[in-house]
């Protein structure tokens, strides 16, 4: 038996906890982004007690993942390997043209329609910031094209993002992953991820509340991990290298994508910098410490702020090389 095939019994349960109308339609519209009680009451126009111990069972059966954030309960479809294809086969044989199933989705896109509108309106306010650092810094066109290159063409398997902020990092390796998950501890900027990767195609693709110096995640569960313009707002950036190592599975690779050494003291008081960039030792040292194996750094100058990609692997144990 595959990764992505179910034993018959846990198959028959799964399928238990779908049948039904109301749980077909919750599966539906936590396919197509996270969603909270009170949102998914107002689609489906029940009540909230009978929407939840519909939301139990789809959990139950692990169909739908529940997960906190700050004080709202959120709802998506589930990570687990295989559980994918069988969304895939609901969402194909549910009729979307017809009532109540319509009506659904039209509740569904005025939803995304308000969450857009706040997330504009959070761009706004802080746009006088993000143009001064945009003004200062080397052109994310340019990190984009140094982290293609270092992760050339191939799938990168499961992929966490650190610090998420924007979801930027998320939609352009999002593709690359079978499995992408951001974290960002901020609810704010958490919305504003949201929309970057609200996409058909990225329904593998989530975000989700966490901090990040101590992740809920397993040993040795990503291959993948990247860190960008995250590490100069912390006071301790060795401890989130160490934590990601952790998550990091053997011949994984973590990517850092920061600011050089610079002399911009403005930044500390401005925009919340505690760190004034860095140099390849700081890097290297924390990396190598946290058990990974560092690679040359690339530097990307020409600009006030010159930025850093650091990448390094994990190597494998002496018993896994030998296995």
């Amino acid at each position: 038996m595959t990764d992505a095939e179910f034993h018959a019994e846990d198959l028959v349960e799964m399928l238990k906890a779908a049948g039904e109308p109301t749980r077909l339609h919750l599966l539906l519209l936590c396919r197509r982004c996270d969603l909270s009680v009170s949102e998914l009451t107002w689609i489906l126009g029940q009540s909230q007690p009978r929407i939840s111990r519909h939301l139990k069972l789809l959990c139950d059966a692990g169909l739908l993942e529940r997960y906190s954030e700050g004080n709202w309960v959120m709802y998506r479809h589930s990570l687990a390997t295989g559980m994918g294809r069988l969304g895939n086969l609901i969402d194909d044989l549910i009729d979307t043209r017809s009532e109540p199933t319509i009506s659904y989705l039209d509740r569904l896109d005025q939803i995304r329609l308000k969450r857009n509108a706040r997330v504009q309106d959070f761009f706004s306010l802080h746009a006088g910031e993000w143009s001064e650092i945009s003004r200062l810094q080397v052109s994310e066109r340019q990190v984009e094209t140094v982290l293609h290159g270092i992760l050339g063409s191939a799938p990168v398997g499961d992929y966490l993002d650190l610090g998420t902020g924007t979801g930027r990092m998320l939609a352009i390796l999002g593709a690359k992953a079978s499995r992408a998950i951001g974290v960002d501890v901020n609810g704010e900027m958490l919305a504003v991820a949201r929309q970057a990767i609200d996409r058909p195609d990225f329904r593998h693709v989530h975000v989700r509340q966490a901090d990040i110096h101590n992740l809920p995640f397993s040993r040795e569960s990503f291959d993948l991990i990247t860190a960008h313009q995250v590490l100069h707002f912390l006071d301790d950036p060795d401890q989130v290298i160490r934590e990601a190592a952790r998550v990091l599975r053997p011949g994984g690779r973590m990517i850092v994508a920061d600011l050089l050494p610079h002399g911009f003291e403005h930044l500390k008081t401005e925009q919340a910098h505690r760190r004034l960039g860095f140099s390849d030792a700081e890097i290297n040292d924390w990396m190598s410490a946290a058990g990974l194996v560092p690679a040359t750094c690339i530097k990307l100058t020409g600009r006030p702020l010159p930025v850093g990609v650091w990448s390094a692997g994990k190597p494998f144990s002496k018993q896994e090389k030998q296995t």
